[in-house]
């Protein structure tokens, strides 16, 4: 176990640094192409050289690789490592305020986010899906087949805007205006954009909004797991055995057709990472993922680099939890 985890450690640098040179080529790019977003930065004036220079050089965006289109900046990226790697400075955006503080300030809510879409894709995507596969042809399992197809045929954005628009604004009001609900479900779990007076209420649609269509994924494929592993030799032995049908469907069967779920959960951790992005936006969530948005828009590459190479080491920290998980599972995966 412990030279898989250093292997899986030691595999982290390649991914690491392609993905922000990735990120580091495509912000380089964008600059190249659309001018150095520093000009903004004045307005209706009109800079002197000087002026623009010492800007763009304040801002680590003052070199002449950025003039060239289709330069890679090698020495940029370099730079940048030295700077993330070795001083753990992400840098800064146009207003010196430092990535690092933008990333304390709004980890936490993306972290709830996302943390309430788990729970809820888990929970409840697991529970339909071995409830349609024992119930397979049944009015359950179609009604799981139906409903999943519709949901994840909708986008995130457009499931978000009509929650948001036609649930929280028109149906929130009634509940709002009648005065016999809680505040904290009237003006938190209903209200339409984030609410500091709610910390967590208020973040309970959005996370299962981000959820909703990993929850449908979930549910066919735990279903279809369920299936091929009840036809299982070890599970007609277990039967053949005696054993109780509670014990042969929650130990035998449930336990060895989670592993393809767990894989799924950790990969999708990701997703649900990238859709907080469209997500916060819509909620008005003040999170990272909005920082994102915010920064993608405004041309700012230190923001974007430094927040997506945390969130690279996240995922790839939790797709290595969820590998060693996998032992736990099914006693027979060794990992050396």
């Amino acid at each position: 176990m412990g030279r898989y985890v250093i292997r899986r450690l030691l595999q982290f640098i390649p991914t690491v640094l392609g993905a922000i040179f990735l990120l580091h080529y495509l912000t380089s790019l964008s600059i190249q192409l659309t001018g150095n977003p520093v000009r903004a930065l004045f307005g209706d004036r009109r800079p002197s050289e000087a002026q623009m220079s010492a800007m763009a050089d304040s801002l680590g965006l003052g070199d002449e690789c950025l003039t060239r289109v289709g330069d890679p900046c090698i020495g940029l990226y370099f730079e940048r490592l030295n700077n993330i790697f070795l001083h753990f400075d992400l840098g800064t955006n146009f207003t010196r305020r430092p990535v690092t503080d933008i990333i304390a300030d709004g980890l936490s809510y993306t972290v709830k986010v996302v943390v309430i879409a788990i729970v809820f894709e888990v929970v409840v995507g697991v529970a339909a899906g071995v409830l349609a596969g024992l119930r397979s042809g049944g009015f359950f399992d179609y009604l799981v087949k139906i409903s999943t197809v519709l949901v994840i045929s909708v986008p995130v954005f457009v499931l978000g805007f009509v929650i948001r628009d036609l649930f929280l604004v028109k149906v929130g009001n009634w509940f709002r205006d009648s005065g016999d609900w809680p505040d904290w479900f009237a003006f938190g779990v209903l209200s339409p954009v984030y609410k500091p007076d709610y910390p967590w209420a208020s973040l309970i649609i959005p996370g299962l909004v981000l959820g909703a269509v990993s929850l449908a994924a979930t549910a066919r494929l735990t279903r279809t797991s369920i299936l091929e592993n009840i036809r299982a030799d070890y599970v007609r032995t277990a039967r053949a055995k005696g054993l109780p049908e509670k014990r042969v469907i929650g130990v035998h069967t449930l336990r060895n057709s989670l592993i393809p779920v767990v894989t799924y959960v950790g990969v999708d951790f990701g997703t649900l990472m990238g859709g907080a992005i469209i997500t916060e936006g819509i909620f008005g969530v003040p999170g990272i993922g909005r920082e994102i948005f915010r920064a993608v828009t405004q041309h700012q590459p230190s923001v974007v680099l430094g927040i997506v190479t945390v969130l690279v080491l996240v995922f790839l920290v939790v797709n290595l939890l969820v590998d060693i998980l996998y032992a736990v599972l099914d006693p027979r995966i060794r990992y050396d």
